[in-house]
């Protein structure tokens, strides 16, 4: 009998990230249950924003980036080499460079895999979301600033099939 296979790069990044986001979505849950829908919202925001600057900086140190990000170009090579890492396949959800300074994102309709698992716990009509939170509070602790179009407090699939926009930075 041969030795078991050892998963590749793209399958340990899938299943880390599958466990993380179970675990996320399993803490949400049980604050939910225990909370209730505002608490769990507010404590998940917070837990991302402390999150965030320690994300930022490990991401930084594995990628050999040891300077101040300063300019759209340094931004979208740090983010294109990023999201590999934490935004897998599964996740259903597109990234893209459309034009200068703006990073757009959409999720397949009714496929983001937050909307499917905060709908399947039954808290979608209240949750405020998390994922595009993420993403802001990243580019926060890197220090860039921008502006988000739509706004996203709620989540946008309850107000139509998709989820989308941009972040438009700001550079001196």
């Amino acid at each position: 009998m041969g030795s078991p296979p050892e998963p590749g790069r793209e399958e340990l990044i899938d299943l880390l990230n599958r466990c993380w986001m179970t675990h996320d979505g399993m803490w949400f849950y049980h604050c939910l249950q225990e909370f209730g829908i505002e608490k769990a919202n507010r404590l998940n925001k917070a837990a991302i924003k402390s999150l965030a600057p320690l994300e930022i900086e490990r991401i930084k140190k594995a990628l050999g980036i040891v300077k101040k990000i300063e300019n759209f170009q340094e931004l979208k090579d740090f983010f294109e080499r990023a999201a590999p890492l934490f935004i897998p396949p599964f996740m259903n959800a597109f990234m893209s460079f459309p034009r200068k300074n703006v990073l757009h994102w959409a999720f397949e309709p009714k496929n983001c895999f937050a909307y499917k698992g905060i709908k399947r716990i039954g808290a979608i009509d209240r949750y405020e979301c998390g994922v595009i939170y993420r993403l802001s509070c990243w580019f926060d602790s890197l220090g860039v600033k921008y502006r988000l179009t739509p706004p996203v407090e709620g989540c946008l699939m309850l107000a139509g099939d998709t989820c989308s926009g941009d972040f438009e930075f700001v550079f001196p």
